[in-house]
């Protein structure tokens, strides 16, 4: 959408859209590993190659930042999105480490579900940031922003019925435990799926 306008230092847009590539293909992954689980250590490992590679685009970012004089969208716009799509990765690393470390034999119907969420929110989150480097008209753009808001609501009523669920039925404490930082990461990845979607529809208000 932008490009168009200000054509100076359009890297920036590419960079931002290999980086949500990355975050959706982290996401992928994660769902692989949860409907099985036996392979935990291989599919965080895996998991963990991607965010590697993402942290090495954030990184990129960074320096290009620091290194341009005239950028096509606001500074701290361009900091806050590459953190914040950065911070998606490290959720979704985090649950798979976390999978593999407590030894999670089986996952929860819930879980299941929201790793098919996390997949969604990554996805819609992609489209909308690629749509921020071309030619998208912002209405388009607005639409795209909602379709990552809507996932992260949708899965805040699933989160809401799994904790519901574990507290109730699980007697175990230290699977009560394990399962809560779980659901919080996964749930970290959707938030700041939303967050990415916030800074791009802020964006296109100020330009368009």
């Amino acid at each position: 959408m932008l490009a168009r306008l200000l054509p100076k230092k359009t890297e920036f847009f590419g960079l931002f859209s290999k980086h949500a590539a990355l975050c959706a293909e982290g996401a992928g992954l994660l769902r692989e590993l949860l409907r099985d689980p036996s392979q935990a250590e291989a599919g965080y490992q895996r998991i963990h190659a991607v965010e590697h590679e993402a942290d090495r685009v954030c990184q990129e970012t960074m320096e290009m930042l620091h290194s341009s004089f005239i950028t096509p969208i606001d500074r701290s716009d361009i900091h806050l999105l590459s953190s914040r799509i950065d911070d998606i990765m490290d959720h979704i690393e985090a649950t798979a480490q976390r999978i593999w470390l407590y030894e999670i034999e089986r996952p929860t119907p819930e879980m299941l579900e929201m790793s098919e969420n996390v997949v969604r929110a990554t996805n819609a989150m992609q489209a909308a940031v690629d749509g921020l480097g071309g030619s998208v008209a912002p209405g388009k753009m607005r639409e795209l922003c909602l379709n990552v808001k809507t996932v992260e609501k949708e899965n805040d009523r699933v989160l809401r019925r799994a904790t519901a669920r574990l507290f109730k039925e699980e007697l175990d404490a230290r699977a009560l435990i394990k399962w809560k930082e779980i659901y919080e990461d996964v749930e970290g990845a959707i938030d700041r799926c939303e967050d990415v979607a916030n800074v791009v529809e802020g964006v296109v208000l100020e330009n368009s």
